[in-house]
């Protein structure tokens, strides 16, 4: 059962929300804690990517920790965001929380740091591109 956690979700909306379905499981009937960092990356990528203006590759994951099961059914709502820029990576901190289907409690199951390289048409490093005044932020609020 989800506990309400002390921990206060992000603002903004989530990069992605999906639901936990069975095929989802480990043998134990838990969801599987692959199948939560894949929709981290997921999340992580598509900020990495908006903010690379193309494509940008995985390049580490660190101080990533589980803190609570997922279950069958669960909202899974994924926040990111930019917290380091380099001259062609980034750092994308990512906060994946549940809310348990028909209710309102939420807790925080897993977070870590995501660390994507921008790449050119030759999958080799590129800059990242200069943000101007007036562009659009990368993790816009809806």
């Amino acid at each position: 059962m989800p506990k309400s956690d002390t921990a206060t979700i992000p603002e903004g909306v989530p990069t992605i929300r999906v639901v936990a379905m069975p095929t989802d499981t480990n043998p134990a009937g838990d969801v599987f804690g692959g199948w939560i960092i894949s929709q981290m990356d997921l999340a992580a990528g598509t900020t990495a990517a908006f903010r690379a203006n193309g494509r940008a590759a995985t390049v580490a994951i660190n101080g990533l920790v589980f803190l609570e099961p997922v279950a069958v059914g669960d909202e899974v709502s994924i926040y990111t965001e930019i917290t380091r820029e380099g001259r062609t990576s980034m750092t994308i901190h990512v906060q994946t929380w549940r809310r348990a289907r028909h209710t309102h409690l939420t807790s925080k199951v897993t977070e870590g740091d995501f660390t994507f390289v921008a790449l050119d048409a030759n999958r080799r490093p590129r800059a990242l591109p200069e943000i101007k005044p007036g562009d659009a932020p990368v993790n816009p609020e809806v």
